[in-house]
């Protein structure tokens, strides 16, 4: 009996190890490749593909490329979902081993009538938005710069045609992260205006790819607290070549690959000279500003799953300028004024550049990847100059009907100012970053950890002498006194070490479908021994009984660590107890696809708050920031940014943003003696970083009937920034404001053959040409004076000899004509 029943129990575990086999065998293991893309073939990143009611799933990469295991022998469901697409769902059958490819084409959600669209942006996350930088070729700017398409953002702010750099949302230039293929960049320290800048490191003909958050960003990016622009340079899928010459400077790009693909290049030249902007400034003089930049982008793929890349870069920016004579006319109708400065002199400015990042890349398998990047950056920087000014500072005639009117009546003041620099600035950084991916169904895990080490000298010395009616200001009756001086020699050696980790989660069913991302980072700095952690979060909900409308909520903490001119008081001594700036940040926000006229359309909108403590307050004269040193203010910043994109006219897409934003601050028990000698606290006052409203348009259009020939508008309106005291007054609460920004770029193009090959029969013949077309454009249409800072002249204007200071405005460039001509090989 006992016997009996270990035999059926035997044949109970042989019959159940059986069927497992069968089962085991039965179920083996196939994959499922493939792509992406929209209709218009364009890769979808971050796009899910999933097994229907099992957790087994996967996303596509940048390239839109994905690949998941499935278990074989068995028919299974996919639904394939990206936000702001229509799902695509399929069925297959895998035999065991099979390797089947599937390409996936998902409809966006406001397309789907059968033409062309050319949306530029749409919503990654919610607080990250992917821009195609297609319209970038078109765009009519006076700088060149890559980051003219930012400027006509909702949340971001330039009034500065000359310039690369801008602000987002009340922060300075400083308080921006840019990132090339994942590569931190820095721009020089001792630039002072606009006219020294040269082109930003960003080459619009090399980028992929795009992406820009305004705030309320996640932990996967760096510690900066007002915005990430994060770039991908492009890997080559064919040979090309694109050139581009203009009155302003030439651009070549050369891109191609290896005949087994595993290896590509792309490496762009580019010159610019601004001399022929810079000559309609009031001050007169030899302008010889000359940038030369090269830029190489290499990818080898070892294997499938294994691949190294290099990014290097130099630059050349060389500023010389003899200045000849300035005339500005100024001031109210019943207070007109003119200043005529006399030079002598001359200013040379040297800024070198280099960068080299070497990465690898390695997938272990489809659901994991490894990226370990090494870097380095050099600058070397060199500010000299002495200028002597002699200067007329006179009351005109403003009486109508005049035989003098506009001429001088009255001296106001006589006097002269020598300026003198030798600033040396080296700097270098080296980085070793190491970021994981690990996904697993609908979740997306990320982390990494980098160590940064940095290396500066800094040797400072600068003065400005005043000379008014024979007095040297200030006056003094036993020895000569400088208006401004400041002398020093720093040099700092620090090491930092960061690091984050992040989830991301997919939620699909029920009333909504989410995107829910949250993580944390932390930080040390071992200069100030300074600790900072940094929790974010953001969730993007998109109502499933609507797919045309999504919505979004972020923020958490965002620190701004001290990289080197934040540490410097102001008399250029460093402070080692500098601490972080703090910002705390809630950003909600919409987005409305429609659609209009039978085209698409996208509105969004954004509602923002930040509260600011740790500040260390500064002053901006044109480009150039100076920070107090000190941890001694606290503030705010809140607003309301809108945009709305889409096609007026088919196949050319136009937008126009509305910011409307306020930025306060405070410095710790700061007093001051009123007229009545009573002690009164200076309480909140504007940022130098309050622009109260921001208007911007971009416009394209093309002959009825004949879109080879275009017309493309750019055109920004913003309110005034507050104006801070000299910089040798130690005040940072504004004085008064600047008047508004006003500027309109038009630009006319005749496409003899566009970048996809197609033109007149004439060229459709030359099959080593792929694109043509010629551009005229015209810089500041309405020749409008806009003031981008101040002179402050100071003049001995009693017999008491005290001395009245008087700001004459710096404008910016007046109207220009530019020719372009673009070829694409």
């Amino acid at each position: 009996m006992k016997h009996s029943y270990y035999n059926r129990v035997k044949l109970c575990l042989v019959l159940t190890l059986s069927i497992i086999g069968i089962s085991i065998y039965g179920q083996g293991k196939g994959f499922v490749v493939g792509v992406i893309t929209d209709t218009l073939n364009r890769p979808i990143e971050f796009a899910n593909i999933a097994i229907q009611n099992t957790n087994m799933g996967s996303s596509s990469d940048e390239n839109g490329r994905y690949r998941l295991k499935v278990v074989s022998n068995q028919r299974l469901a996919f639904i394939v979902s990206c936000v702001g697409y229509i799902p695509n769902s399929f069925e297959l059958k895998i035999e065991n081993d099979e390797r089947r490819e599937v390409n996936i084409k998902l409809i966006p959600i406001y397309n789907r009538i059968e033409e062309v669209s050319v949306i530029s942006t749409r919503r990654k996350f919610g607080n990250i938005e992917k821009i195609n930088t297609k319209s970038l070729e078109f765009i009519p700017d006076a700088s060149g710069n890559f980051e003219s398409i930012l400027k006509s953002l909702p949340g971001v702010s330039s009034s500065n045609e000359l310039s690369s750099q801008y602000s987002v949302r009340g922060g300075n230039f400083d308080e921006n992260l840019v990132y090339v293929n994942g590569v931190e960049i820095y721009r020089p320290s001792l630039v002072r205006s606009g006219q020294q800048e040269g082109l930003s490191f960003v080459n619009s003909d090399m980028v992929s790819g795009v992406e820009f958050s305004s705030g309320g960003f996640n932990a996967e990016y760096g510690d900066k607290m007002s915005s990430v622009l994060n770039i991908k340079y492009r890997k080559p899928e064919k040979n090309a070549a694109n050139v581009n010459i203009s009155m302003l400077g030439t651009n070549f790009t050369l891109e191609g690959l290896s005949k087994n693909k595993k290896f590509t290049h792309i490496t762009g030249f580019r010159y610019k000279t601004s001399k022929y902007l810079l000559n309609t400034l009031d001050t007169k003089g030899d302008y010889r500003p000359v940038y030369l930049d090269i830029q190489s982008y290499l990818n080898y793929d070892i294997s499938p799953r294994f691949s190294m890349s290099f990014l290097g870069s130099y630059s050349t920016n060389k500023y010389q300028f003899v200045p000849g004579d300035r005339e500005t006319r100024f001031g109210t109708f019943n207070n007109a004024l003119q200043l005529k400065v006399y030079y002598e002199g001359q200013e040379i400015n040297t800024f070198e550049t280099a960068l080299g990042a070497f990465s690898t890349e390695l997938k272990p398998n489809d659901n994991l990847l490894f990226r370990l990047t090494t870097s380095g950056f050099i600058t070397y920087e060199r500010e000299t100059y002495d200028l002597l000014g002699e200067y007329l500072l006179n009351e005109l005639d403003n009486s109508l009907g005049s035989s003098t009117y506009g001429d001088s009546l009255i001296n106001v003041g006589i006097g002269g100012s020598l300026d003198h620099a030798r600033n040396f600035l080296n700097t270098r950084v080296l980085s070793v970053d190491n970021s994981n991916i690990w996904v697993s169904g609908v979740n997306k895990l990320k982390w990494g950890v980098k160590y940064q080490h940095e290396i500066v000298d800094d040797q400072i010395s600068e003065w400005k002498l005043i000379d008014s009616s024979g007095y040297s200001i200030p006056i003094s009756t036993d020895q000569l006194k400088l208006s401004y001086a400041l002398k020093a020699s720093n040099k700092l050696n620090s090491n930092r070490i960061n690091g984050y980790v992040q989830d991301e989660l997919n939620i699909s069913g029920g009333i909504f479908n989410y995107i829910i991302t949250a993580g944390a980072r932390i930080s040390y700095w071992d200069y100030n021994d300074e600790y900072i952690i940094s929790p974010r979060a953001s969730i993007t909900a998109e109502p499933s009984w609507r797919k045309d409308i999504s919505f979004h909520l972020s923020g958490g903490y965002y620190y701004q660590p001290p990289f080197y001119k934040e540490l410097r008081f102001t008399n250029g001594i460093l402070n080692p107890s500098i601490k972080s700036q703090k910002s705390i940040q809630f950003v909600l926000g919409s987005e409305y696809r429609f659609m209009a006229w039978d085209r698409p359309f996208r509105f969004t909108s954004e509602l923002y708050y930040k509260n600011l403590s740790n500040l260390i307050p500064y002053k901006v004269d044109n480009v150039s920031i100076r920070y107090s040193g000190v941890n001694m203010a606290k503030g705010y910043a809140y607003g309301l940014d809108l945009k709305i994109n889409g096609e007026l006219v088919s196949g050319a897409e136009s937008w126009a943003s509305l910011s409307i934003m306020r930025t306060y601050e405070s410095i710790t028990n700061d007093t001051y003696i009123d007229q009545n000698i009573s002690i009164l606290r200076t309480g909140y006052y504007p940022r130098p970083t309050d622009q109260r409203v921001n208007f911007g348009v971009f416009f394209q259009d093309y002959l009825p009937g004949n879109p080879t020939f275009r017309v493309h508008l750019s055109a920004h309106f913003s309110t005034g920034l507050p104006v801070s005291a000299p910089q040798n007054v130690v005040m940072y609460n504004p004085i008064t404001r600047m008047p508004s920004y006003k500027r309109i770029d038009i630009g006319f193009s005749k496409i003899f053959k566009d970048d996809v090959g197609k033109g007149g029969a004439k060229l459709n013949g030359v099959k080593w040409l792929k694109g043509l077309w010629v551009s005229a454009e015209v810089f500041n249409l309405l020749n409008i004076n806009n003031t981008v800072s101040y002179l402050w002249v100071q003049t001995v204007n009693n017999q008491e000899n005290e001395s009245g200071t008087y700001a004459v405005p710096n404008y910016l460039t007046s109207r220009r004509l530019n020719i372009k001509l673009t070829a694409k090989f």
